[in-house]
C-alpha cells in the first residue's frame, strides 16, 4: 500500500460519515465502540489488499463521486484523458456519443454531465456492471440522457439507426494480456473484474474488434477515442489506421508518466465534426 496513513484516514472518515478534513478539525472527537470495531475491521481488510474503493464504495472521477464495487473496474485518473479529448474535439451542442464497455458508467456520465445536449448510449456485457452504472447516472442526475444496453461491444446498437450518425465512440477496453496479470498489484489482479482487465492471451483482441465494428457507426469526421496500455501505440496505430480501416489516426495522448495512453482515430470521410 502506497499511503497507509491516508487510507486509514479515508476509512475512519467513511465509518464516521465525515469528510476527511473534519478529522483534523476536531481530532479530539470521541469514537463509539461499534465504530472503532468497524474501523479496525476495515483496516485489516485494507491491509489484506482489498481496494480502498471497495471498502468505502466510492471513487472520485472528474470531481464526481461514483459508486463502485467488485462488479466494475475502479475508474482511474488516466481515463480522464478520454474525457479531455472529447471536450477538446467536440464541436456540437448535441453530439451522439457511444461508450463501449461502460462499467461504472464514468465516461458516459461525465459526457452527459459536461455536455447537457449530448445523447449518450452505453453498452456492457455485464448486467451487474450496468446496474452500478444506472445507479450512478441516477445519483448524478443524468439518467434521462443515457441509454444503457446489455451486450457485446457495439452489437446492442445494431438496428437503432445509429450507423453513420455517431459523433464519438469512447472506450476503455480490457487491454492487459492474460500473461501479464500476475505482475499487477493485488488490488487490481484479485479484485477488479477479470473480463474488464484482460481479453485473454491476445491483449489487443478487443481493440481489433473495435477497429472493425466502430467505423460504420461514425459520421463523417466522427472520432473513436480509446484507452491503451504501455507499449501498445505502434501496433494499435497499425490496427486502427491500416489500409481499409476507415480511420485516420489523429493523435495519441500520453499520461502523466509520458506513456501513450489514448489513441484518437477520425472517420476518413470528412473533417472534424462539422456543425
Amino acid at each position: 500500500m502506497a499511503a497507509p496513513a491516508a487510507d486509514a484516514e479515508a476509512l475512519l472518515a467513511h465509518v464516521l460519515g465525515f469528510e476527511r478534513a473534519h478529522l483534523h478539525a476536531e481530532p479530539e472527537s470521541a469514537v463509539r465502540d461499534e465504530d472503532a470495531a468497524r474501523f479496525r475491521d476495515l483496516v485489516a481488510r485494507r491491509a489484506a489488499r482489498v481496494p480502498l474503493q471497495h471498502l468505502t464504495g466510492v471513487q472520485e472521477f472528474w470531481s464526481l463521486r461514483f459508486q463502485v464495487g467488485p462488479a466494475v473496474l475502479i475508474p482511474r485518473p488516466e481515463s480522464e484523458l478520454l474525457i479531455e479529448a472529447f471536450l477538446r474535439l467536440n464541436r456540437r451542442p448535441d453530439p451522439i456519443v457511444v461508450d463501449v464497455g461502460t462499467g461504472s458508467g464514468c465516461l458516459a456520465i461525465v459526457v452527459a454531465h459536461e455536455t447537457p445536449g449530448a445523447l449518450v448510449h452505453a453498452t456492457d456485457v455485464s448486467e451487474e456492471a450496468l446496474m452500478v452504472a444506472r445507479l450512478n447516472a441516477a445519483s448524478l442526475d443524468v439518467a434521462g440522457r443515457i441509454a444503457f444496453y446489455r451486450g457485446d461491444l457495439l452489437e446492442p446498437l445494431g438496428g437503432l439507426g445509429l450507423e453513420g450518425q455517431v459523433d464519438f465512440i469512447l472506450s476503455n477496453p480490457p487491454y492487459i494480456g492474460e500473461g501479464e496479470l500476475a505482475s499487477l498489484e493485488p488490488e487490481v489482479r484479485d479484485h477488479d473484474p477479470r473480463p474488464a482487465l484482460t481479453p485473454g492471451p491476445d491483449a489487443l483482441a478487443i481493440h481489433r474488434r473495435l477497429a472493425a465494428e466502430a467505423p460504420p457507426f461514425l459520421r463523417p469526421g466522427g472520432c473513436l477515442v480509446v484507452e491503451m496500455g504501455a507499449g501498445q501505440e505502434a501496433p494499435l496505430r497499425r490496427i486502427y489506421g491500416g489500409a481499409g480501416s476507415g480511420l485516420d489516426i489523429v493523435e495519441t495522448i500520453p499520461d502523466l508518466a509520458g506513456i501513450p495512453r489514448v489513441l484518437i482515430g477520425r472517420s476518413e470521410h470528412g473533417g472534424i465534426l462539422p456543425p
